[in-house]
């Protein structure tokens, strides 16, 4: 079952740089896989104050990236994500919209740095067969544009199989667990030596 909040697109710097905060992303993060949450839970989960959150939550609204929903009673008011994915161009002809689409890609590589070093610090924990899968790993590929375009987009549809389980519980298996696979997409240079400290 398609959900009908497959992405949300930002198509401005000023919207870049609202999502590029840390806090914003992990709310966004957040009620992307718990599903609606108010303030108050949101704050619990994330370790942070609640109005705090709850200016966050409110700047996200303003972008499009969250949303009000009914809660079980009048007092109760919670967010959700708009959508599944946020997407956003990663090159700009304007120079305010490239230096914003720039610092939002970095602070998600730190993102993924910082989310790979905390799995690292608790994967001893984990059953062997979810550690067997997990870690590190890349492709040294020579595409043309096209060609990466192309495999980027049937990766992408691959994932799409499981994006339903994301807002549907009913659909995920006995035993599923949320799993992060980040990706960041690199060139080098002609002049870079492929493993300089």
């Amino acid at each position: 079952m398609p959900d009908p909040r497959p992405q949300v697109a930002l198509t401005d710097p000023t919207a870049l740089r609202a999502y590029a905060h840390p806090l914003r992303l992990a709310l966004v993060g957040l009620l992307r896989r718990e599903g609606p949450l108010t303030a108050t839970r949101a704050a619990r989960a994330l370790g942070d104050n609640v109005p705090n959150c709850s200016f966050h939550l409110r700047q996200l609204a303003k972008y499009g990236l969250v949303e009000r929903v009914a809660g079980a009673d009048a007092r109760e008011r919670p967010w959700q994500a708009t959508a599944l994915a946020t997407q956003w161009e990663h090159h700009a002809d304007d120079p305010a919209m490239q230096a914003a689409v720039d610092h939002l890609d970095a602070v998600i590589a730190k993102r993924y740095y910082e989310r790979a070093m905390r799995w690292l610090a608790r994967r001893a924990e984990e059953p062997a067969e979810w550690r067997r899968n997990t870690g590190p790993g890349d492709a040294l590929l020579f595409l043309t544009a096209e060609e990466l375009a192309e495999l980027l987009r049937r990766q992408e549809e691959l994932v799409a199989e499981f994006r339903p389980r994301q807002v549907e519980e009913s659909l995920r298996p006995p035993g599923a667990r949320a799993v992060s696979i980040a990706q960041y997409v690199t060139l080098y240079h002609p002049d870079e030596a492929a493993d300089r400290p």
